[in-house]
Protein backbone atom coordinates (compact mmCIF):
# COMPACT_ATOMS: atom_id res chain seq x y z
CA UNK A 1 0.00 0.00 0.00
CA UNK A 2 2.81 2.35 0.90
CA UNK A 3 4.56 1.62 -2.40
CA UNK A 4 1.32 2.33 -4.30
CA UNK A 5 0.88 5.66 -2.51
CA UNK A 6 4.47 6.68 -3.25
CA UNK A 7 4.10 5.70 -6.90
CA UNK A 8 0.78 7.56 -7.22
CA UNK A 9 2.21 10.67 -5.53
CA UNK A 10 5.23 10.59 -7.81
CA UNK A 11 3.13 10.40 -10.96
CA UNK A 12 0.80 13.13 -9.66
CA UNK A 13 3.76 15.41 -8.93
CA UNK A 14 5.20 14.79 -12.40
CA UNK A 15 1.81 15.59 -13.95
CA UNK A 16 1.59 18.84 -11.96
CA UNK A 17 5.11 19.87 -12.98
CA UNK A 18 4.52 19.16 -16.67
CA UNK A 19 1.09 20.78 -16.51
CA UNK A 20 2.49 23.93 -14.93
CA UNK A 21 5.32 23.98 -17.45
CA UNK A 22 2.83 23.66 -20.29
CA UNK A 23 0.72 26.53 -18.96
CA UNK A 24 3.82 28.74 -18.59
CA UNK A 25 5.01 27.96 -22.13
CA UNK A 26 1.54 28.63 -23.52
CA UNK A 27 1.28 31.92 -21.63
CA UNK A 28 4.77 32.93 -22.77
CA UNK A 29 3.94 32.05 -26.37
CA UNK A 30 0.71 34.05 -26.23
CA UNK A 31 2.58 37.01 -24.71
CA UNK A 32 5.21 36.93 -27.45
CA UNK A 33 2.51 36.66 -30.13
CA UNK A 34 0.55 39.56 -28.64
CA UNK A 35 3.58 41.86 -28.34
CA UNK A 36 4.76 41.01 -31.84
CA UNK A 37 1.31 41.58 -33.39
CA UNK A 38 1.53 45.32 -32.80
CA UNK A 39 2.05 47.80 -35.69
CA UNK A 40 5.32 47.64 -37.60
CA UNK A 41 8.27 49.64 -36.33
CA UNK A 42 9.08 52.95 -38.01
CA UNK A 43 12.51 54.40 -38.78
CA UNK A 44 12.50 56.38 -35.53
CA UNK A 45 12.29 53.03 -33.72
CA UNK A 46 15.03 51.27 -35.68
CA UNK A 47 17.60 53.95 -36.55
CA UNK A 48 20.76 53.75 -34.45
CA UNK A 49 22.24 57.25 -34.35
CA UNK A 50 26.00 57.29 -34.84
CA UNK A 51 26.63 60.51 -32.91
CA UNK A 52 24.90 59.48 -29.71
CA UNK A 53 26.76 60.17 -26.48
CA UNK A 54 28.00 57.34 -24.27
CA UNK A 55 30.40 57.37 -21.35
CA UNK A 56 33.04 56.07 -23.76
CA UNK A 57 32.61 59.07 -26.09
CA UNK A 58 35.61 61.33 -26.54
CA UNK A 59 33.78 64.26 -24.94
CA UNK A 60 35.44 65.90 -21.98
CA UNK A 61 33.59 69.21 -21.56
CA UNK A 62 30.21 70.80 -22.14
CA UNK A 63 31.36 72.50 -25.35
CA UNK A 64 32.19 69.06 -26.72
CA UNK A 65 28.80 67.77 -25.61
CA UNK A 66 27.06 70.60 -27.49
CA UNK A 67 29.18 69.89 -30.57
CA UNK A 68 28.07 66.25 -30.48
CA UNK A 69 24.45 67.43 -30.21
CA UNK A 70 24.92 69.58 -33.32
CA UNK A 71 26.17 66.50 -35.17
CA UNK A 72 23.16 64.55 -33.90
CA UNK A 73 20.77 67.21 -35.14
CA UNK A 74 22.35 67.12 -38.60
CA UNK A 75 22.26 63.31 -38.65
CA UNK A 76 18.54 63.28 -37.80
CA UNK A 77 17.89 65.76 -40.60
CA UNK A 78 19.63 63.48 -43.09
CA UNK A 79 18.46 60.08 -41.91
CA UNK A 80 14.93 60.88 -40.68
CA UNK A 81 13.43 64.16 -41.90
CA UNK A 82 14.67 63.66 -45.45
CA UNK A 83 12.83 60.31 -45.55
CA UNK A 84 9.58 61.51 -43.95
CA UNK A 85 9.06 64.50 -46.25
CA UNK A 86 6.36 62.71 -48.23
CA UNK A 87 4.44 61.27 -45.27
CA UNK A 88 0.86 62.39 -44.80
CA UNK A 89 0.95 62.64 -41.00
CA UNK A 90 -0.27 65.99 -39.64
CA UNK A 91 0.61 65.22 -35.99
CA UNK A 92 3.97 63.45 -36.28
CA UNK A 93 6.93 65.28 -34.75
CA UNK A 94 9.23 63.71 -37.36
CA UNK A 95 7.37 65.31 -40.27
CA UNK A 96 8.38 68.89 -40.98
CA UNK A 97 5.49 71.33 -40.82
CA UNK A 98 3.19 68.98 -38.89
CA UNK A 99 1.21 70.22 -35.89
CA UNK A 100 3.74 68.48 -33.64
CA UNK A 101 6.88 69.81 -35.31
CA UNK A 102 9.20 71.34 -32.66
CA UNK A 103 9.90 74.22 -35.06
CA UNK A 104 6.51 75.74 -34.14
CA UNK A 105 7.96 76.73 -30.77
CA UNK A 106 10.25 79.74 -30.33
CA UNK A 107 12.90 77.34 -29.02
CA UNK A 108 13.47 73.69 -29.88
CA UNK A 109 13.43 72.27 -26.36
CA UNK A 110 14.74 68.89 -27.50
CA UNK A 111 18.31 70.13 -27.08
CA UNK A 112 20.49 71.36 -24.24
CA UNK A 113 20.47 75.09 -23.60
CA UNK A 114 22.32 77.54 -21.36
CA UNK A 115 21.11 81.00 -20.33
CA UNK A 116 24.04 83.01 -18.93
CA UNK A 117 23.24 85.72 -16.41
CA UNK A 118 26.03 88.07 -15.36
CA UNK A 119 24.02 89.16 -12.32
CA UNK A 120 22.99 85.67 -11.27
CA UNK A 121 22.96 84.93 -7.55
CA UNK A 122 23.27 81.22 -8.19
CA UNK A 123 23.28 78.55 -10.90
CA UNK A 124 20.61 75.96 -11.64
CA UNK A 125 21.03 72.65 -13.46
CA UNK A 126 17.76 71.21 -14.74
CA UNK A 127 17.56 67.43 -15.33
CA UNK A 128 14.50 66.01 -17.07
CA UNK A 129 12.99 62.54 -16.81
CA UNK A 130 13.08 59.33 -18.83
CA UNK A 131 11.68 59.69 -22.39
CA UNK A 132 11.36 63.47 -21.84
CA UNK A 133 13.43 66.39 -23.08
CA UNK A 134 14.60 69.67 -21.50
CA UNK A 135 11.06 70.96 -22.13
CA UNK A 136 9.94 69.05 -19.02
CA UNK A 137 11.45 71.75 -16.78
CA UNK A 138 11.03 74.72 -19.12
CA UNK A 139 8.43 76.40 -16.90
CA UNK A 140 10.85 76.44 -13.97
CA UNK A 141 13.67 77.59 -16.24
CA UNK A 142 11.66 80.65 -17.29
CA UNK A 143 10.65 81.43 -13.71
CA UNK A 144 14.15 81.05 -12.24
CA UNK A 145 16.18 82.85 -14.92
CA UNK A 146 15.87 86.40 -13.46
CA UNK A 147 18.10 85.34 -10.56
CA UNK A 148 19.97 82.37 -11.97
CA UNK A 149 22.45 81.12 -14.54
CA UNK A 150 20.34 78.32 -16.02
CA UNK A 151 21.50 75.19 -17.80
CA UNK A 152 18.98 72.66 -19.11
CA UNK A 153 20.71 69.41 -20.01
CA UNK A 154 19.45 67.02 -22.66
CA UNK A 155 20.20 63.59 -21.27
CA UNK A 156 21.74 61.06 -23.69
CA UNK A 157 19.20 59.11 -25.73
CA UNK A 158 16.56 61.83 -25.37
CA UNK A 159 15.17 64.57 -27.58
CA UNK A 160 16.16 62.68 -30.73
CA UNK A 161 14.54 59.31 -31.58
CA UNK A 162 12.80 56.74 -29.36
CA UNK A 163 15.45 54.27 -30.55
CA UNK A 164 17.90 56.20 -28.38
CA UNK A 165 16.48 54.42 -25.31
CA UNK A 166 16.97 50.87 -26.62
CA UNK A 167 20.69 50.64 -25.79
CA UNK A 168 20.90 53.42 -23.21
CA UNK A 169 22.61 52.77 -19.85
CA UNK A 170 22.24 54.88 -16.73
CA UNK A 171 26.00 55.34 -16.59
CA UNK A 172 25.81 57.24 -19.91
CA UNK A 173 23.36 59.72 -18.42
CA UNK A 174 25.39 60.00 -15.24
CA UNK A 175 28.52 60.86 -17.26
CA UNK A 176 26.63 63.65 -19.07
CA UNK A 177 25.39 65.05 -15.74
CA UNK A 178 28.97 65.13 -14.42
CA UNK A 179 30.09 67.09 -17.51
CA UNK A 180 27.32 69.66 -17.05
CA UNK A 181 28.08 70.07 -13.34
CA UNK A 182 31.81 70.59 -13.96
CA UNK A 183 30.95 73.26 -16.52
CA UNK A 184 28.54 75.09 -14.21
CA UNK A 185 30.94 74.95 -11.25
CA UNK A 186 33.65 76.55 -13.38
CA UNK A 187 31.28 79.29 -14.58
CA UNK A 188 29.78 80.05 -11.18
CA UNK A 189 32.96 80.24 -9.17
CA UNK A 190 31.97 80.82 -5.53
CA UNK A 191 28.26 81.18 -6.25
CA UNK A 192 26.08 78.22 -5.18
CA UNK A 193 24.81 75.55 -7.56
CA UNK A 194 21.31 74.10 -7.23
CA UNK A 195 20.01 71.06 -9.08
CA UNK A 196 16.39 70.48 -10.02
CA UNK A 197 15.60 66.93 -11.09
CA UNK A 198 12.35 65.50 -12.41
CA UNK A 199 11.77 61.74 -12.09
CA UNK A 200 14.89 60.01 -13.50
CA UNK A 201 16.67 63.38 -13.45
CA UNK A 202 16.23 63.44 -9.67
CA UNK A 203 17.70 59.94 -9.36
CA UNK A 204 20.71 61.04 -11.44
CA UNK A 205 21.26 64.12 -9.27
CA UNK A 206 21.07 62.01 -6.12
CA UNK A 207 23.49 59.46 -7.57
CA UNK A 208 26.02 62.17 -8.44
CA UNK A 209 26.14 63.48 -4.88
CA UNK A 210 26.03 60.05 -3.23
CA UNK A 211 28.99 58.97 -5.33
CA UNK A 212 31.00 62.06 -4.40
CA UNK A 213 30.28 61.70 -0.68
CA UNK A 214 31.03 57.99 -0.79
CA UNK A 215 34.40 58.80 -2.38
CA UNK A 216 35.26 61.26 0.41
CA UNK A 217 34.53 64.39 -1.65
CA UNK A 218 32.29 67.34 -0.86
CA UNK A 219 28.95 67.69 -2.68
CA UNK A 220 28.83 69.85 -5.79
CA UNK A 221 25.43 71.38 -5.04
CA UNK A 222 24.07 73.53 -2.24
CA UNK A 223 20.60 71.96 -2.43
CA UNK A 224 18.56 69.72 -4.71
CA UNK A 225 14.89 69.94 -5.65
CA UNK A 226 13.18 66.72 -6.69
CA UNK A 227 9.87 66.49 -8.55
CA UNK A 228 8.30 63.00 -8.67
CA UNK A 229 11.73 61.43 -8.04
CA UNK A 230 12.48 57.89 -9.22
CA UNK A 231 13.59 56.59 -5.83
CA UNK A 232 11.90 53.24 -6.30
CA UNK A 233 9.88 51.38 -8.91
CA UNK A 234 7.61 48.36 -8.72
CA UNK A 235 9.61 45.07 -8.85
CA UNK A 236 7.79 44.21 -12.08
CA UNK A 237 10.05 46.80 -13.75
CA UNK A 238 12.89 44.28 -13.46
CA UNK A 239 11.05 42.05 -15.92
CA UNK A 240 11.77 44.58 -18.64
CA UNK A 241 15.30 43.18 -18.93
CA UNK A 242 14.05 39.68 -19.72
CA UNK A 243 11.47 40.89 -22.22
CA UNK A 244 14.19 42.72 -24.13
CA UNK A 245 16.56 39.72 -23.98
CA UNK A 246 13.81 37.39 -25.19
CA UNK A 247 13.23 39.67 -28.17
CA UNK A 248 16.95 39.52 -29.00
CA UNK A 249 17.06 35.72 -28.75
CA UNK A 250 14.00 35.30 -30.97
CA UNK A 251 14.96 38.07 -33.38
CA UNK A 252 11.70 39.94 -32.68
CA UNK A 253 12.45 43.67 -32.53
CA UNK A 254 8.97 44.63 -31.30
CA UNK A 255 9.59 42.91 -27.98
CA UNK A 256 12.07 45.68 -27.19
CA UNK A 257 9.11 48.06 -26.77
CA UNK A 258 6.53 48.47 -24.04
CA UNK A 259 4.59 51.01 -26.06
CA UNK A 260 4.44 51.80 -29.76
CA UNK A 261 2.39 54.88 -30.53
CA UNK A 262 1.98 57.85 -32.79
CA UNK A 263 4.72 60.37 -32.02
CA UNK A 264 2.35 63.31 -31.56
CA UNK A 265 4.30 64.92 -28.66
CA UNK A 266 7.03 67.31 -29.90
CA UNK A 267 9.14 67.03 -26.75
CA UNK A 268 8.49 63.58 -25.32
CA UNK A 269 8.61 60.07 -26.78
CA UNK A 270 5.25 58.33 -27.00
CA UNK A 271 6.93 55.01 -27.83
CA UNK A 272 8.73 53.57 -24.80
CA UNK A 273 11.54 51.01 -24.96
CA UNK A 274 11.50 48.32 -22.27
CA UNK A 275 15.19 49.00 -21.67
CA UNK A 276 14.27 52.46 -20.41
CA UNK A 277 12.32 50.99 -17.51
CA UNK A 278 15.19 48.66 -16.69
CA UNK A 279 17.64 51.58 -16.73
CA UNK A 280 15.60 53.51 -14.16
CA UNK A 281 15.21 50.38 -12.02
CA UNK A 282 18.97 49.75 -12.00
CA UNK A 283 19.74 53.39 -11.19
CA UNK A 284 17.27 53.37 -8.28
CA UNK A 285 18.81 50.14 -6.95
CA UNK A 286 22.31 51.63 -7.17
CA UNK A 287 21.20 54.72 -5.24
CA UNK A 288 19.73 52.52 -2.49
CA UNK A 289 22.99 50.60 -2.26
CA UNK A 290 25.05 53.76 -1.97
CA UNK A 291 22.69 55.36 0.54
CA UNK A 292 22.88 52.32 2.79
CA UNK A 293 26.69 52.50 2.79
CA UNK A 294 26.80 56.08 4.08
CA UNK A 295 27.63 56.65 7.72
CA UNK A 296 25.59 59.19 9.76
CA UNK A 297 28.38 61.75 9.34
CA UNK A 298 28.38 61.20 5.59
CA UNK A 299 24.60 61.59 5.39
CA UNK A 300 25.01 64.93 7.13
CA UNK A 301 27.03 66.09 4.09
CA UNK A 302 24.12 65.59 1.70
CA UNK A 303 22.86 68.81 0.12
CA UNK A 304 19.51 70.00 1.45
CA UNK A 305 16.74 67.99 -0.24
CA UNK A 306 13.36 69.48 -1.11
CA UNK A 307 10.96 67.02 -2.73
CA UNK A 308 7.48 67.37 -4.20
CA UNK A 309 5.59 64.12 -4.67
CA UNK A 310 2.00 63.24 -5.53
CA UNK A 311 0.56 60.54 -3.31
CA UNK A 312 -1.05 59.15 -6.47
CA UNK A 313 1.79 58.27 -8.86
CA UNK A 314 1.50 55.46 -11.39
CA UNK A 315 5.11 55.77 -12.64
CA UNK A 316 7.31 55.79 -9.54
CA UNK A 317 6.69 54.57 -6.00
CA UNK A 318 5.45 57.31 -3.66
CA UNK A 319 6.08 54.92 -0.78
CA UNK A 320 9.74 54.58 -1.76
CA UNK A 321 10.18 58.38 -1.65
CA UNK A 322 9.04 58.36 1.99
CA UNK A 323 10.42 55.04 3.16
CA UNK A 324 13.61 54.61 1.12
CA UNK A 325 14.80 58.23 1.15
CA UNK A 326 13.24 60.54 3.72
CA UNK A 327 13.06 58.03 6.56
CA UNK A 328 16.80 57.53 6.08
CA UNK A 329 17.58 61.26 6.56
CA UNK A 330 18.15 62.64 10.04
CA UNK A 331 18.15 66.42 9.70
CA UNK A 332 15.18 68.79 9.77
CA UNK A 333 16.64 70.95 6.99
CA UNK A 334 15.30 68.44 4.46
CA UNK A 335 11.65 68.75 3.44
CA UNK A 336 9.05 66.57 1.75
CA UNK A 337 5.89 68.09 0.30
CA UNK A 338 3.16 65.58 -0.55
CA UNK A 339 0.14 66.30 -2.73
CA UNK A 340 -2.94 64.48 -1.46
CA UNK A 341 -5.82 63.50 -3.76
CA UNK A 342 -8.89 65.72 -4.13
CA UNK A 343 -11.24 64.53 -1.39
CA UNK A 344 -14.36 66.23 -2.65
CA UNK A 345 -17.78 64.70 -1.81
CA UNK A 346 -18.11 63.48 -5.41
CA UNK A 347 -14.61 62.04 -5.81
CA UNK A 348 -14.44 60.16 -2.53
CA UNK A 349 -17.10 57.51 -3.30
CA UNK A 350 -15.70 56.91 -6.80
CA UNK A 351 -12.07 56.17 -5.91
CA UNK A 352 -11.00 52.51 -5.88
CA UNK A 353 -8.23 52.96 -3.35
CA UNK A 354 -6.80 55.64 -1.08
CA UNK A 355 -3.00 56.11 -1.26
CA UNK A 356 -2.81 58.19 1.93
CA UNK A 357 -3.21 55.64 4.78
CA UNK A 358 -0.12 53.63 3.73
CA UNK A 359 2.01 56.75 3.36
CA UNK A 360 0.69 58.39 6.52
CA UNK A 361 1.87 55.49 8.66
CA UNK A 362 5.36 56.14 7.33
CA UNK A 363 5.62 59.92 7.48
CA UNK A 364 4.04 60.06 10.95
CA UNK A 365 6.30 57.32 12.31
CA UNK A 366 8.74 58.18 15.16
CA UNK A 367 11.68 57.67 12.82
CA UNK A 368 10.70 60.59 10.58
CA UNK A 369 13.01 63.47 11.50
CA UNK A 370 12.70 65.67 8.40
CA UNK A 371 9.90 68.16 7.75
CA UNK A 372 6.83 66.76 6.02
CA UNK A 373 3.84 68.73 4.80
CA UNK A 374 0.72 67.83 2.84
CA UNK A 375 -1.28 69.89 0.35
CA UNK A 376 -4.81 68.75 1.12
CA UNK A 377 -8.46 69.77 0.99
CA UNK A 378 -9.57 72.20 3.66
CA UNK A 379 -11.98 70.51 6.05
CA UNK A 380 -14.91 72.71 6.98
CA UNK A 381 -16.66 72.77 10.35
CA UNK A 382 -19.39 70.50 9.02
CA UNK A 383 -16.77 67.96 7.93
CA UNK A 384 -17.16 68.52 4.18
CA UNK A 385 -14.20 68.78 1.80
CA UNK A 386 -14.49 71.66 -0.70
CA UNK A 387 -12.18 72.22 -3.67
CA UNK A 388 -10.11 74.79 -1.71
CA UNK A 389 -6.82 73.49 -0.28
CA UNK A 390 -4.37 74.12 2.53
CA UNK A 391 -0.75 73.26 3.26
CA UNK A 392 -0.56 71.29 6.49
CA UNK A 393 2.88 70.84 8.12
CA UNK A 394 2.74 67.44 9.80
CA UNK A 395 6.30 66.74 10.93
CA UNK A 396 6.82 68.77 13.00
CA UNK A 397 3.17 69.54 13.65
CA UNK A 398 2.16 73.03 12.53
CA UNK A 399 -0.80 75.20 11.74
CA UNK A 400 -2.48 74.70 8.39
CA UNK A 401 -1.88 77.46 5.83
CA UNK A 402 -4.74 78.20 3.39
CA UNK A 403 -3.54 78.42 -0.21
CA UNK A 404 -4.86 80.71 -2.90
CA UNK A 405 -4.98 77.80 -5.38
CA UNK A 406 -7.73 75.18 -5.37
CA UNK A 407 -8.53 71.92 -7.13
CA UNK A 408 -9.81 72.49 -10.67
CA UNK A 409 -13.27 71.13 -11.34
CA UNK A 410 -13.26 67.43 -12.35
CA UNK A 411 -9.61 66.86 -11.31
CA UNK A 412 -9.35 64.14 -8.67
CA UNK A 413 -5.55 63.95 -8.27
CA UNK A 414 -2.22 65.03 -9.67
CA UNK A 415 -0.11 62.62 -11.70
CA UNK A 416 3.55 61.78 -12.07
CA UNK A 417 3.92 64.04 -15.11
CA UNK A 418 1.91 67.03 -13.85
CA UNK A 419 4.21 68.51 -11.21
CA UNK A 420 6.64 70.54 -13.41
CA UNK A 421 3.97 72.34 -15.48
CA UNK A 422 1.80 75.36 -14.77
CA UNK A 423 -1.71 75.85 -16.08
CA UNK A 424 -0.38 78.39 -18.60
CA UNK A 425 2.06 75.97 -20.23
CA UNK A 426 1.45 76.22 -23.98
CA UNK A 427 1.73 72.45 -24.59
CA UNK A 428 0.46 70.69 -21.47
CA UNK A 429 -1.50 73.49 -19.80
CA UNK A 430 -5.15 74.33 -20.05
CA UNK A 431 -7.04 77.48 -20.86
CA UNK A 432 -4.21 79.01 -22.88
CA UNK A 433 -4.67 80.95 -26.11
CA UNK A 434 -5.44 78.44 -28.90
CA UNK A 435 -2.76 77.82 -31.53
CA UNK A 436 -4.20 76.75 -34.85
CA UNK A 437 -0.78 75.72 -36.18
CA UNK A 438 0.44 73.44 -33.38
CA UNK A 439 -0.79 70.74 -31.03
CA UNK A 440 -1.94 71.52 -27.48
CA UNK A 441 -1.96 68.27 -25.54
CA UNK A 442 -3.20 69.59 -22.20
CA UNK A 443 -6.31 71.15 -23.71
CA UNK A 444 -7.36 67.98 -25.55
CA UNK A 445 -10.55 66.35 -24.30
CA UNK A 446 -11.79 64.46 -27.33
CA UNK A 447 -14.81 62.23 -26.84
CA UNK A 448 -16.35 59.55 -29.03
CA UNK A 449 -16.56 55.79 -29.43
CA UNK A 450 -13.84 53.69 -27.81
CA UNK A 451 -11.21 51.98 -29.94
CA UNK A 452 -11.13 54.52 -32.76
CA UNK A 453 -8.82 57.23 -31.42
CA UNK A 454 -5.03 56.83 -31.70
CA UNK A 455 -4.43 58.22 -28.19
CA UNK A 456 -5.60 56.01 -25.33
CA UNK A 457 -8.27 57.32 -22.99
CA UNK A 458 -5.95 56.76 -20.02
CA UNK A 459 -3.31 59.01 -21.55
CA UNK A 460 -5.79 61.66 -22.68
CA UNK A 461 -7.37 61.92 -19.22
CA UNK A 462 -4.07 61.94 -17.31
CA UNK A 463 -3.56 65.24 -15.50
CA UNK A 464 -0.82 67.16 -17.36
CA UNK A 465 -0.37 70.33 -15.29
CA UNK A 466 -0.06 71.29 -11.64
CA UNK A 467 -2.74 73.59 -10.18
CA UNK A 468 -0.39 74.21 -7.23
CA UNK A 469 2.57 75.19 -9.37
CA UNK A 470 2.76 78.75 -7.93
CA UNK A 471 2.84 77.41 -4.37
CA UNK A 472 5.56 74.95 -5.40
CA UNK A 473 7.58 77.72 -7.06
CA UNK A 474 7.36 79.91 -3.96
CA UNK A 475 8.92 77.18 -1.81
CA UNK A 476 11.70 76.63 -4.34
CA UNK A 477 12.42 80.37 -4.49
CA UNK A 478 12.56 80.55 -0.70
CA UNK A 479 15.21 77.84 -0.69
CA UNK A 480 17.29 79.25 -3.55
CA UNK A 481 17.16 82.90 -2.52
CA UNK A 482 17.95 82.34 1.14
CA UNK A 483 19.18 78.82 1.95
CA UNK A 484 19.78 79.76 5.60
CA UNK A 485 16.06 80.42 5.97
CA UNK A 486 15.04 77.19 4.26
CA UNK A 487 13.59 75.92 7.56
CA UNK A 488 10.79 78.46 7.08
CA UNK A 489 9.55 77.17 3.76
CA UNK A 490 5.91 76.37 3.44
CA UNK A 491 4.53 79.90 3.51
CA UNK A 492 1.57 80.68 1.31
CA UNK A 493 2.56 82.61 -1.84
Amino acid sequence: MKTLLLSTSKHFLIAVVYGTLGVCITALGFGVWFLNSRPDLDIWHTTDLQHRFTRQSEVRDFAGYLALEAALKQEIGTRIYAKTAGLDSPVNRYVKGSLSAPSHWSQDWNWSYEWPNADADYGVLLLHGMSDSPYALSNLAEDLKPNAHVLGLRLPGHGTLPSGLVRLEWQDMSAAVAIAIRHLKAVLGERPLYIVGFSTGAALALHHELERIGAGKTPDSEAMVFLSPAIGLAPVARGAYWQARLGEWLGLEKLAWNALGSEYDPFKYVSFAVNAGDVVYRLAQENQRQLQLLSPSQKALLPTLLTFQSMADDTVSSRAVVESLYLKLTESRHQLVLYDVNRSPINQPLTQWDPRPELERLYRSPGMQVRVGVVQNRTLVDGSHPLSVEFKPLVPQGEAIPLSQSWPMNVYSLSHVALPFSKSDSLYGQGVVPHKDRIQIGAAASRGERGIFAVSADEMLRQKWNPFYEFQLSIINDLFNDPLRSSEVGKAP
